[in-house]
């Protein structure tokens, strides 16, 4: 094979990129600067340029992997992000490949009841390409209007790389459009109407994780131009979050350093994207989340108008989230509890259910029981320091509020978490005053019942009867304190976060 120097001036295009081609797809040549530095005798012939730019969309093709359908015209901020420009060709360069790019996101999005419609389409084939088409192709297009790119992952999942927070909700809230035949984004630059054999298509839902924007997050782009890193596996694990909270309808969480990146980017009334200028999204706190030993605050962005009431608690649900992360067991996480119970109550839609057993005599829960059993949880620890008592409306709640079909998840999560922990404390607190019920039998319990008391020990029901009667007590002391001695004592067992991914 000839080197590039013993070509003369009458060598033809085809020659030229012929020589080029065997160099790159035998992996002598993968990057440009390396391009660069073997064509620079012949720079000077203005005709090669042409060649060698198609030489290197071929090296790009090659070995960009993830990124090999960027460019300089339809990614321009990516371009800068992800790419060491060439000075001579600046529509050509070598993809970075540092560890911490700091101004990069990912979101990770994945399509509910794909598997349920592949399987039912089974006979009708035509129907999977088309749906294999939207999620190659339509998915792309969208995305590269966004200014991001994507890549499809096993099957229904796809990665999407932004380098702004705004074109990765922006990217991510178009392709739920374009899925859910929805019109949250309403960009008449971005399309997101179905076209073609795509209009056929059902209806798809999908969860959304976004994370990024932060230099401490690495996002590795490994030697194949592959992605790998912190940033794609805290990105996967919100969108494994999503998926729990949301089994069957759309929803994005995301890592709070995003919805800051995206307020940053659009505080100045010139710079607002279309979601900005409309307000079509709201952030809604979700607290920490675990991963891996990691603590992620996140935010969930509520775009479907029908849940925009969640505003009216984010205060409350941020004031227990406050209460939780200082540990605050003794008096404040139950009230906070209760208070946010209350104020989701009031601003959810309106709602009936009927438990198995009534409760507090009450066989049907409106919003307004609900309310009424959160305020008489509240009464029985607060004021009559009936902890057993307590305990079993929160467990009401937990049952009540899994039966209500609009609750939020998340929230029923944060209840079931509490209560488990107040039942554990509560397990503890009950065999201390049951011996001191034991101790002070004869004073407690007078005339007939002290003899009833006394032969019910060897009854194990009617003992429990009585035990619970002697709970109620007011011959019992400092019942309180040993309730509140129990939480300061016990705070390590107590803390109290959601974990998402693998154990």
């Amino acid at each position: 094979m000839k080197e590039i120097g013993e070509y003369n001036s009458g060598m033809t295009e085809h020659e030229f990129f012929s020589f080029l081609f065997d160099k790159i797809v035998s992996k002598e040549i993968i990057t440009f600067s390396k391009l660069r530095e073997l064509v620079t005798p012949v720079l000077k012939d203005k005709w090669t340029h042409t060649v060698i730019m198609k030489a290197f969309n071929l090296l790009k093709s090659l070995n960009w992997g993830f990124f090999s359908n960027i460019s300089a015209n339809t990614h321009k901020t990516l371009w800068k992000e992800l790419v060491i420009p060439d000075k001579v060709f600046p529509e050509a360069g070598d993809l970075k490949k540092t560890l911490q790019i700091s101004n990069l996101y990912i979101a990770m999005l994945d399509i509910h009841g794909y598997t349920k419609f592949c399987m039912e389409s089974r006979k009708n084939l035509s129907m999977m390409h088309n749906l294999d088409w939207a999620i190659e192709n339509e998915v792309k297009r969208i995305s590269t209007l966004c200014g991001a790119i994507s890549q499809r992952e096993r099957g229904d999942e796809m990665v999407v790389v932004a380098a702004t927070a705004t074109d990765a909700l922006m990217v991510t809230l178009c392709i739920i459009d374009y899925f859910g035949k929805t019109e949250t984004v309403n960009d008449p630059a971005i399309s997101t109407k179905r076209a073609g054999n795509a209009e056929a298509l059902p209806v798809f839902k999908i969860t959304a994780g976004i994370t990024g924007g932060n230099t401490q997050s690495p996002l590795i782009i490994t030697e194949r131009g592959n992605l790998a890193g912190f940033l794609l596996n805290s990105g996967a694990r919100l969108q494994t979050r999503a998926n729990e909270l949301s089994p069957k309808e759309s929803r994005v969480m995301i890592a709070k350093q995003v919805m800051m990146n995206y307020e940053k980017e659009n505080a100045a009334a010139q710079t607002k994207c279309v979601l900005a200028q409309n307000d079509s999204i709201y952030f809604f706190d979700t607290g920490h989340i675990e991963f891996k030993g990691v603590m992620i605050p996140t935010c969930e962005v509520v775009f479907d108008k029908n849940e925009r009431y969640k505003e009216n608690f984010a205060q409350e649900m941020t004031t227990l989230f406050g209460s939780i992360r200082d540990n605050l067991w003794e008096q404040k996480i139950f009230q906070d509890l209760t208070d946010l119970l209350v104020k989701v109550a009031q601003s959810m839609p309106k709602f009936t259910v009927t438990p198995k057993q009534p409760i507090s005599g009450m066989q049907t829960i409106t919003n307004e029981s609900y309310i009424q059993l959160c305020r008489l949880a509240l009464k029985a620890y607060s004021k009559d320091e009936d902890y057993h008592l307590a305990v079993e409306f929160l467990h009401n709640l937990v049952d009540i509020s899994g039966m209500i079909p609009a609750f939020d998840r998340l929230i029923l999560d944060y209840l079931e978490g509490a209560t488990e922990k107040y039942s554990f404390i509560l397990n503890i607190f009950e065999g201390l005053i049951d011996k001191e019920i034991d101790d002070k039998a004869a004073q407690i319990f007078h005339g007939n019942y002290y003899k009833t008391w006394l032969a019910a020990k060897n009854g194990s029901n009617v003992y429990h009867k009585l035990l619970a009667i002697g709970r109620k007590s007011k011959d019992l002391s400092k019942k309180k304190n040993v309730w509140l001695s129990l939480l300061s004592q016990k705070k390590e067992q107590m803390e109290f976060t959601l974990y998402s991914g693998k154990k």
